[in-house]
């Protein structure tokens, strides 16, 4: 699988954005929007103060900022003391603000590496599932022993790679971060800064398997050197796969036509090449998709016809999902199958395209009326809510 990342900036509703399009096989899969002018906190590590406990609905709201107010769910504190107005607390931000949500904050701190994450508050060692079971029994063989009482670790599948030098010496400055943002914790003020998440684009490079990025290509100069500065560093091996983009007459959005492939990803209707098609449509409560027949025609019987309908859309919402950044409850209403054994095929394919996701996404099940249950983490806004606060600042201009 070939990956390639472009980065770039637009103009969108008079808004100046960074994009980034992330492509396998020529084919975007996902589209990141981020507004220049309000640069986002998801990662990021405070010094956070109780405002409010509220125990009825299970949570605390913590200020990391003087009117910046966060949602803290109490299911983390058992175990340790109850919180009152005026605490202090270290957190990290692990979800933006959603629709009408605050954004979330969590005391389990998470720290990335390319290799593996160290947690403050789970301790124990996790491998990615991904990961074949040698690579699995080598790995936690070299980390099992330097494995500390006050934090845990999970092993990325991009271990697999890796020497054992490398994954000893990543595991030590991960600690040595821990130990750091301890420290600040106990000597700085209120609402302070501990750490500021990478930019996302760094995040995505960091992410990337060494056997699939095929390139990533940007006409940015600062981030372009952002990009070979931490390759030079973390990365030598992906250092000659960062390329500067420089073409006046066709700029890079227009060379892979991201402002199309954004106006694509908020269309209710996605066109299958069958014929068939898909809606989907983003409620407060739930996404619905809803998968129709439309132009497919065949000589073969109802059934199987209703088989690779399904199993073309399946492949084609693990996308959409993805591409448009979806989260929370999915409901999926495939065309109806009688069969059993197609069924259970149908929802062996969906997970299998879900997992390539780096996003958690997971099938949960097919209800008796055959709507398929499908739950995906809940992190940045969905492509559309930006872009809906893009027109929103437009028109409050506008009206003013």
């Amino acid at each position: 699988m070939n990956k390639k990342i472009v980065i770039t900036q637009m103009t969108l509703y008079q808004s100046d954005c960074l994009i980034m399009a992330v492509l396998e096989e020529e084919r975007i899969m996902e589209l990141q929007l981020h507004p220049v002018s309000s640069p986002s906190l998801l990662g990021n590590i405070y010094i956070g103060m109780v405002d409010r406990v509220l125990p009825e609905i299970g949570g605390a709201f913590i200020n990391i900022a003087p009117h910046l107010s966060c949602y803290y769910p109490l299911a983390e504190r058992k175990g340790k003391p109850g919180l009152r107005p005026g605490d202090e607390l270290v957190v990290q931000v692990c979800q933006e603000a959603l629709k009408t949500k605050a954004p979330k904050v969590t005391t389990n701190l998470n720290l990335s590496g390319k290799y593996m994450v160290v947690t403050t508050e789970k301790p124990g060692l996790g491998i990615s599932a991904k990961l074949e079971p040698e690579d699995r029994k080598k790995l936690k063989n070299w980390v099992s022993p330097l494995m500390r009482e006050d934090c845990g670790v999970i092993i990325r599948t991009n271990a697999a790679f890796a020497e054992k030098k490398e994954i000893l010496e990543e595991l030590d400055l991960l600690y040595q971060r821990m130990e750091s943002i301890a420290k600040k914790g106990k000597n700085r003020t209120c609402y302070s800064l501990l750490e500021q998440a990478p930019p996302f684009y760094l995040r995505a490079l960091q992410d990337a398997r060494e056997d699939s990025l095929q390139n990533v290509v940007t006409d940015l100069p600062d981030i372009f050197n952002t990009l070979r500065e931490y390759c030079q560093e973390y990365r030598p091996q992906a250092f000659e796969k960062i390329h500067f983009y420089q073409d006046s007459l066709l700029p890079l959005g227009k060379l892979y036509s991201l402002e199309h492939a954004l106006t694509e990803a908020t269309r209710e209707k996605v066109w299958l090449k069958s014929g068939g098609f898909l809606v989907i449509q983003q409620t407060e409560a739930f996404v619905a998709v809803d998968v129709n027949s439309g132009k497919f025609t065949t000589r073969k019987k109802a059934s199987e016809a209703a088989r690779k309908i399904n199993l073309e859309a399946a492949r084609e919402i693990a996308r959409q999902l993805r591409l448009r950044n979806l989260y929370g409850i999915i409901l999926i209403d495939f065309i109806n199958m009688d069969h059993p054994d197609h069924r259970d095929e149908l929802l062996h394919v969906l997970a299998s395209f879900l997992r390539k996701d780096p996003v958690r996404a997971t099938v949960v099940d097919m209800t008796r009326l055959q709507i398929t249950e499908v739950t995906r983490k809940k992190m940045r806004k969905s492509l559309s809510e930006q872009i809906r606060e893009l027109k929103h600042g437009k028109e409050v201009c506008e009206n003013e």
